[in-house]
This record gives structure tokens, sequence and C-alpha cells, in this order.
């Protein structure tokens, strides 16, 4: 277990690193994830260890919203007199988001279909 936690944050580091040395807009664990399913996809999967530890992880993936949540609470104030701009990004990231996955969608059924 220690040797898959020590290649997830190897992974996260060299994103991190990559991320910061490039000044690029990708946050780290985001290059350093894509890094990791590269590397994974290179090798045939993770090993019966990592896979393990991701497991694990998974299980326990709820607490990692508590600083999120007390965050929020935090700035509970300053969420309520912007209520307006959060309302507008919350809504119309979301229409991108659904349009964005139909367009996909849509595309890779087309692909599929072509290969038939």
């Amino acid at each position: 277990m220690l040797a898959a936690i020590t290649l997830l944050l190897i992974f996260q580091l060299a994103g991190e690193a990559i991320a910061r040395y490039f000044a690029l807009p990708v946050p780290g664990p985001v290059i350093g994830m894509a890094l990791l399913f590269a590397a994974l996809a290179w090798r045939g999967g993770p090993s019966a260890d990592l896979r393990g530890t991701a497991q694990n992880l998974l299980q326990h993936l709820s607490l990692l919203f508590v600083p999120a949540g007390v965050g929020v609470m935090l700035h509970l104030q300053r969420m309520a007199d912007e209520w307006l701009p959060l309302l507008v990004a919350l809504v119309v990231s979301t229409f991108v988001t659904i349009a964005v996955t139909a367009l996909v969608l849509k595309a890779l059924h087309v692909h599929e279909e072509e290969r038939s």
C-alpha cells in the first residue's frame, strides 16, 4: 500500500512540477492524473496493490468534501452578497457541460457507426 501511495504522490508531484515550470493554467494534480493514466494504459493497467489502494481511497472520498463545506460556511456572507454571479456561473457552466457532453457523445456515436 505504501508503494502505491508513493506512486500516486510521485505522479501528482510530476504534474505540479510541469504545471509550475511551464506556467500552465491546468492544475498540477490534473496533469499528474493524465500522466498516471498514460502510464497505466501503456503498462496494461494498474497492479493489484495500486487497485486496492485506490479502492480504499475512494471509500473515504467523502472526507475530502469537508474542507469545501467549511469554506462555504466560512464565506457564507460573501456568497450571500454575490449570489447572482454565482448562480449565473453555475447555470451557464451546467448547460455548457451538458452541451459539450452531448456533442462528444454524438461524435463518438458517428465514429462508432463508421467503424461498423
